[in-house]
C-alpha cells in the first residue's frame, strides 16, 4: 500500500488512516501480558512488578519483587520548566514534516539508507542554535564521555491521532551504543520486550564488529580497544519472560545503552500517550565511523558538519510570521 496523506505506510497505522481508510486490518495487533511487567525506578535502578509507571514512585517503599535491568540511565529534571517552554516555543517555529503512526517529526542528520548501509552528509549542516546548549549539557555527564551527536530528531506524539512507535531496535550499523532521549510536555513509558530474532535485522549483526563504548563499570572507553564485540558483550545474563517498562518523565533525559539497546526491542504503546508529548531523540556513530575506523574519512565529514549551529529564524522567517 502507498504512503496514505497521515504518513502512515505499511502496517503501520494511526487514528485518522484506521477512521478514513479502514486501515486498522493492516495492525498487527499483539496482546502484550501485563502480569510480566516490571517498571523500572530511576531512584534504585531496579524494575518492579507492576505494570502502570507509577510503581516508581513508591520508591523508597517498593513492593513486590525486583530484578536487575542494566543499560539504563534517567537524570531527572535534566532541563528546567523555563526552558521546556522555551525550547517548545523554539520546536514549534520550525515546519514539522508528518511521519508514521500518528507522529509528526523534525530530523537533522546525513541522509542514511539502512538497508543498503549507505549514508550520505546529503543537506545536513548542523543543529539549530536553540538546541545547541542541550548538546553542551551531555559533556557533563561521564557516561557520556566522547559523545559526539550525528543526527538529532524531534518527534511529536499525539493522542488525537493514536500516536506510537512499534517495537524496534535502532539501526547498528551506522547508529553508535548510547541512544538518548530528551522528553518535553508529558510522562509517557518506553516499554522494551526481548528480541529474539535473527540479527539480520536491524542490521544487529553489525555489533559484533565493534567493542562496546560502556565497560561492565560504567566507565566508557573510546579507545575501541576491548577484544569484545558488542553484540556478545552486552548479551543478558539470564533469558528473562518479563516486559520492562522505563518511564519516560516530562523533562528528564534517557539514556539507554549496552542490553537494553542491542538486546530488547523498544515501543511506546498508544495507550501511553495520554496529552501531547515531544521528545527529541539523539544518535552517535558506531565506531567504524569514529578515529581509525574503515569509515573514518566519511565519518569525519559528518562529524565536522554536526559541530555547527545555525539560527532558525533565519532559515523558516517566514514560517515564523505565520505562527505569530
Amino acid at each position: 500500500m502507498k504512503p496514505r496523506p497521515c504518513g502512515c505506510k505499511g502496517c503501520r497505522t494511526c487514528l485518522i488512516c484506521e477512521t478514513y481508510y479502514g486501515a486498522e486490518e493492516l495492525k498487527n495487533l499483539v496482546k502484550l501480558d501485563k502480569d510480566k511487567g516490571y517498571v523500572f525506578c530511576p531512584f534504585c535502578n531496579k524494575a518492579w512488578s507492576g505494570w502502570d509507571i507509577d510503581v516508581y514512585k513508591q520508591h523508597p517503599y517498593h513492593e513486590g519483587e525486583s530484578i536487575d535491568y542494566p543499560g539504563v540511565y534517567i537524570k531527572l529534571d535534566f532541563i528546567s520548566e523555563y526552558e521546556e517552554t522555551e525550547l517548545m516555543r523554539n520546536i514549534d517555529e520550525v515546519p514539522w514534516d508528518i511521519s508514521q503512526s500518528g507522529r509528526r517529526k523534525q530530523n537533522y542528520g546525513p541522509k542514511t539508507n539502512f538497508k543498503k548501509k549507505k549514508i550520505v552528509p546529503g543537506q545536513f549542516n548542523g543543529f539549530p542554535k536553540f538546541s545547541q546548549y542541550l548538546q553542551d549539557r551531555f559533556k557533563t555527564f561521564d557516561i557520556l564521555k566522547g559523545y559526539e551527536v550525528i543526527e538529532q530528531c524531534s518527534l511529536e506524539y499525539d493522542p488525537m491521532k493514536g500516536a506510537s512507535i512499534d517495537p524496534h531496535i535502532d539501526d547498528c550499523w551506522v547508529w553508535g551504543e548510547r541512544i538518548l532521549t530528551v522528553n518535553c510536555l508529558s510522562d509517557s513509558v518506553l516499554t522494551m520486550t526481548p528480541f529474539k530474532g535473527d540479527t539480520i535485522k536491524y542490521n544487529l549483526y553489525c555489533a559484533k564488529e565493534y567493542p562496546p563504548v560502556v565497560q561492565d563499570d560504567g566507565t566508557v572507553d573510546m579507545d575501541f580497544t576491548s577484544k569484545q564485540n558488542m553484540f556478545e558483550a552486552s548479551k543478558p545474563k539470564e533469558d528473562l519472560d518479563v516486559i520492562i517498562r522505563i518511564p519516560l518523565i516530562r523533562r528528564s533525559l534517557l539514556i539507554i545503552y549496552g542490553e537494553s539497546r542491542y538486546h530488547w526491542e523498544h515501543r511506546v504503546l498508544r495507550e501511553d500517550i495520554v496529552s501531547r508529548r515531544v521528545c527529541i531523540a539523539y544518535r552517535e556513530f558506531t565506531p567504524p565511523f569514529m578515529n581509525n575506523g574503515v569509515h573514518e574519512i566519511l565519518g569525519r565529514e559528518i562529524r565536522d558538519r554536526a559541530k555547527l549551529f545555525w539560527d532558525h529564524r533565519q532559515r523558516y522567517k517566514e514560517q515564523i510570521k505565520c505562527v505569530q
